[in-house]
């Protein structure tokens, strides 16, 4: 048998970050997805001078994703992504298009989508066939850099714990195919249909994640590391922790809010695991229960707290979280855009204001409008 080859982790030596954000492109006119995404990039590469490498092609033609550099804070990943986000804006107008930032498009048909050019997606489509086609969703990926290895897998785990957290916050996917799902996160069930996605494996050391990516390889189900598409998973090549539980996000604000509270989640286990604690962890079934629930409830969800299964609505706990968490902010820098998370619990998180939108209307061109205003 052969043995594992080892996994080297480029550790960080600081907690920085790096943020990922899908948009999807919508006709200016009938509001259904565009196939645009050439047109795009042909402007992209002629144009967009030093943001060119920040704004990424994606599966699908009807997607731009716009990445940021290295980052120490969230205002400084915040203004990278204002950059991209301009210059990708200004060069929509002049193809018809608007950017979206949801988790689905709400009456969008998967068959009239189109791949982007590429083997690596040809290959995904092939072997995933139906499911692979749906996978008409976007999200939001944070990077938190790690300075140790042997880190990274307790800290993976016990960040399972505020998944729900997460989850219920960003949900912005409530329509699918011109249809109400009952569902907050309609792309989080989604994405779980791929063969290598949905929740981690909880490992205890880095050999035993080492010895489950060997096994993934030998037998031919990936045939590189970034094909673990978990929804928070360990970026060896970039020293970080990268967390895709997140739903598509429709402005700037919330999507502060949003990393400001993965940024704090992360580096706050991170220090509590270097003064000696051991991490809190919950077992995987109840994990599993804490993402359909917030998937299903969104904000009204009644969450597992711990693994004696004592249960809260997620609000509540958010109350006790944020302030918890307000020491870890003040030393990132980041305690106006936390306090932020409070305000979307109040004024409604996206699903809920997507679903405000078709009851007063009963017109899903609507609910379109009313995402892509958001981007102000």
């Amino acid at each position: 048998m052969t043995s594992p080859a080892g996994i080297a982790f480029s550790r960080s030596p600081k907690p920085t970050l790096g943020v990922e954000w899908e948009l999807a492109l919508v006709d200016k006119t009938t509001r259904d997805l565009s196939n645009a995404a050439d047109d795009l990039f042909q402007l992209v590469e002629a144009r967009a001078g030093d943001q060119r490498s920040k704004i990424h092609r994606e599966l699908l033609r009807n997607t731009v994703e716009l990445v940021t550099g290295i980052c120490t804070t969230v205002g400084e990943a915040m203004d990278d992504l204002g950059g991209s986000l301009e210059v990708v804006r200004t060069l929509c107008d002049e193809i018809g298009v608007d950017l979206y930032g949801a988790g689905t498009h709400p009456f969008a048909e998967w068959s009239a989508q189109q791949l982007s050019d590429g083997s690596r997606y040809a290959e995904l489509i092939e072997r995933t066939q139906w499911w692979g086609r749906q996978m008409l969703i976007w999200g939001v990926h944070v990077h938190v850099g790690i300075d140790d290895r042997d880190k990274v897998l307790p800290i993976l785990s016990s960040l399972l714990n505020y998944y729900p957290h997460l989850l219920a916050l960003s949900s912005s996917s409530p329509m699918w195919a011109g249809r109400s799902t009952g569902y907050a996160s309609n792309r989080a069930m989604m994405f779980q249909q791929l063969p290598t996605a949905g929740l981690p494996f909880q490992f205890e050391t880095w050999s035993e994640f080492e010895k489950f990516a060997h096994d993934q390889k030998t037998t031919g189900i990936i045939d590189h590391l970034n094909e673990i598409r978990w929804d928070i998973r360990p970026s060896p090549h970039l020293g970080t922790i990268e967390v895709r539980v997140c739903d598509g996000v429709s402005n700037r604000r919330e999507m502060a809010a949003i990393v400001a509270l993965t940024h704090c989640l992360i580096v706050d286990l991170d220090r509590r695991l270097s003064a000696g604690e051991t991490l809190p962890q919950m077992a995987p079934w109840l994990v599993q229960e804490n993402k359909w629930r917030a998937a299903r409830y969104g904000l009204d969800a009644i969450i597992i707290q711990d693994s004696d299964c004592s249960e809260r609505l997620v609000t509540e706990d958010f109350a006790d979280l944020l302030v918890r968490l307000e020491p870890v902010a003040a030393s990132l820098g980041c305690l106006d855009e936390l306090g932020i998370v409070a305000d979307i619990i109040v004024d409604g998180a996206s699903y809920q204001r997507q679903r405000a939108v078709f009851e007063k209307t009963q017109d899903l061109r609507s609910v379109v409008d009313s995402v892509v205003s958001e981007l102000g």
